[in-house]
């Protein structure tokens, strides 16, 4: 694999030389995400393989061309997993790499419960804008001192290099797993997530959604538990007890889970019938934030964290406003059509200071620009 890595290198200072852009790609599940991203390709998935996994030591290392369902595999056969469930997005080759899932910084239902991929990185080896092999962090967590870089690459969506390899941590698969199901509207739902929050209850999941396809359809509360088998069956008593509902089958509920970290529910199908195109759009709010009185069908993640809901691109200051009054912000996570793709910016605007620091960052790592610009802001 040295080969490759070296390939690499001098595919990179080629591009510098001669001031052109690359565009960093695995499988391009996650093409759709950010700015589209322009130059010529320098494809990681031929630098794949898990490098080291220790599953005593809960530590795994794997090249970042590695498809992320070959890791889950290995994961699953000693009974652990990516704590943080990483989406799976069907791509044009497969369902992403472990390089595009630090890259991309995407988190799947568990993310209000266990934390972000950032969480979970322990270390990276990485290519900067000048062709130099680095090295940030370790295999444990005490290896980290001083600045965090390795934890810096994830969302940094390929702007600042090129990711070779990853260290992650895992966590064990939990003993006991439940879902449980209550018919309740967006308001009574997140008021009753907040006040189970509060207790000692071993949530992990959840998920609000309305079938605004299907007239009088149900709004419906998803609250998935995991932990030791005797905190899940008396937080199930607990919990049925305080707010009719019902208890899911496992079979049933589990798919239905991956569906909603992959993005294959209903819920996810562009909606038809209506007189302009509609975008996905993705609000991180405070999680006490209350129901967001808006006019586009929505699903709410995390507790109340992470809103979804399809609205029209010229909606985009109005969602921001919104989402910034909520504690968050707003993300054009999928655009209508690659007509679209342009016309509005995917992320919210920071702050000078902040901008300043993407920036600086930039410069440091990436001296020429050539890698994915303008793919995470303009300019950058």
């Amino acid at each position: 694999m040295e080969h490759i890595r070296q390939q690499f290198i001098d595919q990179i200072r080629a591009a510098v030389a001669a001031r052109r852009p690359l565009s960093l790609r695995g499988q391009g599940s996650k093409s759709f995400y950010g700015n589209p991203s322009t130059g010529e390709q320098l494809d990681v998935t031929r630098y794949r393989g898990i490098v080291s996994y220790e599953p005593t030591e809960l530590v795994v290392t794997v090249r970042a061309g590695t498809p992320l369902v070959e890791l889950d595999a290995a994961l699953a056969e000693q009974g652990q997993s990516l704590a943080f469930e990483p989406p799976h997005f069907a791509g044009a080759q497969g369902s992403g790499t472990c390089g595009g899932m630090v890259a991309a910084g995407l988190s799947g239902p568990a993310r209000a419960s266990v934390g972000s991929v950032r969480d979970f990185v322990l270390g990276v080896q990485m290519i900067n804008g000048r062709g130099e092999a680095l090295t940030f962090g370790g295999q444990v967590m005490k290896n980290v001192a001083g600045y965090d870089v390795s934890r810096l690459m994830a969302g940094s969506l390929g702007t600042l290099g090129l990711l070779t390899e990853i260290s992650l941590k895992v966590l064990p698969l939990a003993p006991a797993e439940a879902t449980l199901v209550f018919t309740l509207d967006q308001s009574r739902a997140l008021a009753q997530l907040h006040h189970w929050a509060g207790q000692p209850l071993p949530l992990n999941a959840s998920c609000w959604v309305r079938d605004d396809t299907a007239p009088g359809a149900p709004e419906l509360l998803f609250v998935r538990l995991r932990g030791a088998q005797a905190a899940v069956e008396s937080a199930c008593q607990h919990m049925l007890s305080q707010v009719g509902g019902q208890r899911m089958d496992n079979a049933q509920a589990g798919p239905d889970w991956n569906a909603l970290r992959d993005q294959t529910l209903p819920f996810f199908t562009p909606p038809t019938g209506t007189t302009e195109p509609l975008a996905l759009w993705r609000l991180s709010v405070a999680q006490t934030a209350p129901a967001l009185p808006l006019p586009w069908p929505q699903m709410v993640e995390w507790h109340g964290g992470l809103r979804w809901l399809w609205a029209p691109l010229n909606s985009a200051d109005t969602l921001r406003q919104m989402a910034a009054q909520a504690g968050g912000h707003a993300t054009l996570f999928r655009a209508p059509d690659a007509a679209h793709t342009d016309t509005t910016e995917r992320f919210d605007t920071v702050s000078p200071a902040l901008r300043d620091i993407h920036q600086r960052l930039k410069a440091e790592f990436d001296p020429a620009g050539i890698f994915n610009p303008n793919r995470l802001y303009q300019g950058l």
